[in-house]
């Protein structure tokens, strides 16, 4: 017996104590004493001595009272002395006691948990290298928020402190539930008896497991290796999704201006305008485009296309059933941003992929341009279409879908469609640097794949292919022996060699599936698939999500080695470049063809204003004497000489009259418009010769003949000058009146001049018929030949006529040319009819213009008789009012079609020019035909090597900053 507070306990409670108690802390045999001395009267026969009033024993864990509480009444004092002793001491007890029971809690809940957390941070799969995935801004969030601001901004620990439960209340809970555990002791040998048939039936367990057969062991482990797989696949897709939302967010912020940077274009951006400017140089350096791209290659109708619009998360290409849709290169560049949203690289329309309408019409413009760009008799074409497509989470690469390998020509293709499509491809592989994504459709016969053998060519040791293998879920259920699938997976079926292989599930078929629940389809079918499930493929081998994140780190992997190497190139051709520019143009500056465009406009635009400069009398002068070369012929043929053949003057004045009449409203306007254009024509070219003996680059010639001409070909004169032309016209020719002497003679000069000049004419013209005279012959030892010897006995024999009849009229009759060519027979010529009256034609034109000039001399006098009116006058002058008549007509329309041409057509004229300047400016092609020479395609080289090796170097530095 022990004796604690003046009580007396047995080992029957000392027993109680130690198998009651679960936990290692000790309670105070005071808690206990009321049982215990419950259980010794219960148990024993022992006699339970009186208490010691006297002699109390007092621990150290006890407290001595203040002042000893006043008994209640009647009670006598005895009693409640003992009672009040005891409760005093199990209190005192209790809270001492329970700071105990919490450390021991807190400490062994501590490393219980530590050691749990470490055991789950074990069984994580490693989250570093997808760093990546998140974009430079989020880890340059510390540099733009003030953590020290941040931190002042918290509440201090005090506050913190008040919102944390009251240890006191869960001291009291605690205390509570170890008297409530106290008082179930009755059921101690129950729990006892299911404790001690816990072990035997755990090593019942333990028996029947070890009597499991190995397979069962290697099926379980399976199937738990693949749930935690597919646990963690899930794991990483949510905290992807939950990251592609935040990065959204952000993303979206930065728009708004709240997260500016200095770099404005992502890495990608940078790398995919470096790819643009190279596909349109060519250098005569042989510094190649070797930059890395992903290549997309495979047979026709394999799955290409699915698998690059589940990589850019949208259906954004053309579909058909079993026909070609890619008929020329595409390269998409991929990179992230907060929305979903595709752009071509020459046009400022954003299509977004959210939306069903953008997505039709972005299909519909991809292949509008695939068309547009295939040339007349061709089926494919090697122009590049460029296209961009951001959004939250989509991984950063440039890929290029290229035109599906094909075994046959088909009706309706071009017979070299198929050796096309081939060099195409080849062109992109050549590259070594280029990744290769080699597709193969699963659900066909491998032995009719054609691309692989092309792909072994072209990357004969696979170490930058890729190979894809689609359709995974037709052929698992088409194909009798699935192993078949493990074989080209790892590489032993096929000849060729590869990084990495991948099987995907790009849908049902169906163009109408979106790219969710293609996903989901992908994911339920490898989940359930015994490939996965037995071990023939691996877990990052399938889904078009692993393909991505390989794909791209391939990709990123290559452009970090080869990027300097290709900086290192064009920086070597652009100081070969230098070099010879300095050694062969060292005065002139370094213009491009658009910068010589512009000075080349410039030029024609001063030469253009120049015409305005022309003086009024200029003008008239030159529209003077063209029109009268235009028209003369006509005037003298058709007017003048039918007129003259009349018997006196009143006829002859009403011939004339119907004559003009006639000539002004069918033929003069045109005429004169014709004049007034060509005028304009030779005047606007005179001033681009007159400008280019100054400091004129003949580099500019081509280009300004060619504006000169279409400038030209598009004026037109205003419809309504001709109408306002020929009424002037019609009045200058009826007006008669001569009012002066000056006038007078100044017809008759002009007269005398026309006359003149067609008397020469008609010489000329003789004496090529005739051939040399005698004197001619004499000299030069030439000789006539027969026809003109005949044509000069004609002629000597219509003299004859002539002189007889020198008033014969301008017509020889039948019966005459009998007579001319009796005569020249009887002289042992013969001579055909026709010829005769051709010389006759010439004769007598001779004849009628010398004797008109004896009367234009004549006239010269005449003024005075024609202020008569002729009247009783023996000499007429009616031919000299006719001239007059002309000349007037002559001068006032020159007048008139100067006023046109200063007042509206000069400035038409280089209103046309501008329009075809710009036009010019737009087309680049017409361009690089009208501005060539070495000079120019030197410059253009320098500035295109210039642009790479700057965006090269800013692509570099952006490379290395995100190291």
């Amino acid at each position: 017996m022990l004796r604690v507070g003046g009580k007396m306990t047995c080992m029957a409670c000392r027993n109680l104590v130690s198998n009651n108690m679960g936990v290692k802390v000790c309670i105070p045999l005071q808690k206990l004493h009321p049982l215990s001395r419950a259980i010794h009267h219960r148990y024993s026969n022992q006699q339970v001595p009186p208490h010691r009033t006297a002699a109390r024993h007092i621990s150290t864990m006890s407290r001595l009272p203040m002042r000893p509480p006043k008994p209640p009444p009647g009670s006598g004092g005895r009693g409640y002395q003992q009672q009040r002793n005891f409760w005093m001491l199990r209190l005192a007890a209790r809270i001492l006691r329970l700071r105990y029971i919490v450390l021991g809690s807190a400490v062994g809940g501590g490393y219980t948990a530590k050691k749990t957390y470490e055991e789950w941070k074990d069984l994580l799969p490693d989250f570093s290298e997808y760093n990546w995935v998140i974009p430079d801004y989020i880890w340059e969030l510390s540099e733009q928020i003030d953590l020290e601001k941040l931190a002042k901004a918290l509440p201090e620990m005090e506050e913190i402190a008040k919102l944390l439960p009251d240890m006191d209340k869960i001291g009291e809970n605690f205390a509570f539930l170890k008297s409530l555990l106290s008082s179930e002791t009755a059921s101690e040998p129950a729990l006892k008896a299911a404790d001690a048939s816990a072990p035997a039936s755990t090593e019942a367990s333990d028996k029947q497991h070890k009597k499991s057969s190995d397979k069962e062991k290697l099926d379980q482990l399976q199937e738990e290796l693949l749930r935690t797989q597919m646990k963690y696949q899930r794991m990483l897709e949510r905290l992807e999704k939950e990251n592609k939302e935040l990065r959204k967010v952000v993303l979206q912020k930065d728009d708004k201006g709240i997260h500016q940077r200095k770099i404005k274009k992502s890495l990608i951006d940078l790398y995919s305008e470096v790819l643009d400017i190279l596909s349109d140089y060519d250098s005569n350096y042989n510094t190649q485009d070797h930059l890395p791209r992903v290549v997309v290659v495979g047979d026709q109708s394999a799955g290409k296309t699915s698998v690059l619009e589940m990589i850019a998360q949208a259906r954004i290409f053309p579909r058909g059933s079993g026909e070609m849709m890619t008929r020329s290169p595409v390269k998409v560049t991929l990179s992230e941003g907060p929305h979903h949203v595709a752009m071509f690289k020459d046009s400022g329309r954003e299509f977004d992929l959210g939306k069903e309408e953008d997505l039709a019409a972005l299909r519909h413009e991809i292949e509008l341009r695939m068309r547009k760009s295939v040339k007349e008799g061709q089926t494919v074409s090697p122009e590049t279409i460029s296209l961009s497509v951001k959004g939250p989470g989509i991984q950063r690469m440039v890929l290029v879908d290229l035109p599906g390998v094909i075994s046959t020509v088909t009706s309706g293709m071009a017979p070299d469609t198929k050796e096309t499509i081939f060099s195409i491809s080849k062109a992109y592989m050549q590259n070594p640097n280029a990744i290769i994504l080699c597709i193969q459709d699963g659900s066909v016969d491998a032995e009719r794949s054609i691309v692989t053998d092309l792909v072994s060519q072209m990357d004969p040791h696979g170490k930058r292919t890729i190979f894809v293998l689609t359709k995974v879920d037709l052929a698992e259920k088409n194909l009798a022996s699935p192993s078949r699938i493990q074989q080209i997976v790892e590489g032993k079926l096929f000849p060729m060699k590869a990084l990495g292989y991948f099987a995907v599930v790009t849908g049902k078929g169906s163009t109408g599936e979106s790219i969710d629940s293609i996903k989901d389809y992908e994911e339920d079918f490898f989940q359930n698939s015994r490939l996965l499930r037995d071990g023939m493929l691996k877990a990052h081998q399938v889904t078009t999500k692993n393909l991505s994140l390989a794909v791209s780190d391939c990709f990123w992997k290559m452009v970090r080695e080869s990027v300097e190497q290709q900086a290192d190139a064009f920086k070597a051709s652009r100081f070969n470049l230098e070099t010879e520019w300095k050694n062969n143009y060292p005065r002139l500056r370094e213009l491009d063809r658009n910068e010589l465009y512009e000075k080349a406009k410039n030029e024609i635009l001063d030469e253009v204003i120049s015409l305005s400069q022309v003086t009024p009398k200029h003008w008239e002068a030159i529209l003077q004497k063209k029109l009268w070369e235009r028209v003369s012929t006509h005037v003298i043929e058709n007017i003048y000489l039918p007129a003259a053949q009349t018997m006196n003057s009143g006829t002859f004045n009403t011939t004339v009259d119907i004559k003009l009449k006639q000539w002004t409203d069918k033929q003069l306007p045109h005429k004169a418009l014709e004049v007034a254009w060509e005028t304009l024509q030779e005047e606007f070219a005179r001033f681009m010769a007159e400008y280019k003996g100054k400091d004129q680059d003949d580099i500019f010639d081509k280009l300004k003949e060619a504006v000169k001409d279409e400038s030209i070909k598009r004026h037109k004169w205003n419809e309504r000058a001709m109408d306002s032309l020929r009424v002037i016209q019609h009045n200058a020719l009826e007006d008669r009146s001569i009012t002066d002497k000056p006038q007078w003679d100044a017809a008759i000069q002009f007269m005398d001049e026309t006359l003149q000049s067609r008397l020469k004419d008609t010489e000329s013209v003789i004496q090529d018929m005739v051939g040399p005279d005698w004197k001619q012959r004499w000299m030069n030892w030439s000789s006539r030949t027969a026809d003109q010897h005949i044509r000069n006995e004609t002629k000597n024999e219509l003299e004859r006529l002539l002189k007889l009849n020198e008033e014969h009229t301008a017509y020889l009759a039948n019966d005459e040319v009998t007579t001319v060519r009796k005569n020249l027979e009887g002289r042992g010529v013969q001579v055909d009819p026709v010829l005769i009256k051709d010389t006759w034609h010439q004769m007598y034109r001779r004849h009628f213009l010398q004797k008109a000039l004896v009367h234009c001399n004549l006239c010269k006098k005449g003024f005075y008789y024609y202020q008569r009116h002729f009247v009783d006058a023996e000499l007429e002058c009616n031919d000299v009012v006719l001239f007059w008549r002309i000349q007037r007509m002559l001068m006032i329309t020159a007048n008139t079609l100067r006023q046109q041409l200063t007042n509206n057509e000069v400035r038409r004229l280089e209103k046309n020019v501008k329009e075809v300047l710009e036009d010019f400016g737009e087309d680049s092609e017409k361009k690089k035909h009208l501005i060539i020479g070495r000079r120019v395609q030197l410059a253009e080289d320098l500035k295109k090597v210039r642009e790479i090796q700057e965006k090269l170097e800013a692509f570099i530095e952006a490379l290395h900053k995100e190291k």
